[in-house]
């Protein structure tokens, strides 16, 4: 006799749930500053660029950040030199991939706080980095 199988409901990942969401108001944010948002989750071997945009004749690489209201520092504050190393990389991948060869470029954050009521508050910070050295 076998053992029943019983199908567990499926539990919601909130975490990338939220880092959608977070994305999504991003790159509203950022239409609304005026930049086209080009391309979102630009995935190579090496890793993601969240957003790539553009800035009248400046592709901007952005990355966004979200983190919950109450903890100690603030989202961009997770843009380490080690990920400003990474992210310049994925920039140079994405450069040569789309033959953007002598295009000026600049790196952005959008860091997202999520209140206690799930109310989003989002801050660009333009030109957070300069490229990294590798």
């Amino acid at each position: 006799m076998s053992a029943a199988r019983r199908d567990s409901p499926v539990v919601p990942d909130t975490r990338r749930t939220l880092g959608a969401a977070a994305e999504a108001e991003a790159a509203r944010a950022l239409e609304r500053a005026g930049l086209a948002v080009v391309e979102r989750n630009v995935r190579f071997r090496e890793g993601e660029i969240d957003l790539v945009c553009r800035d009248r004749d400046v592709i901007v690489f952005v990355e966004v950040k979200c983190r919950r209201a109450g903890w100690d520092e603030a989202p961009a504050a997770a843009v380490t030199w080690h990920k400003q190393r990474r992210l310049t990389r994925l920039a140079q991948h994405y450069l040569k991939w789309r033959r953007l060869d002598g295009v000026r470029c600049r790196f952005d954050v959008v860091s997202v706080t999520v209140d206690a009521r799930g109310a989003l508050d989002v801050r660009h910070v333009r030109a957070a980095f300069d490229a990294a050295e590798s």
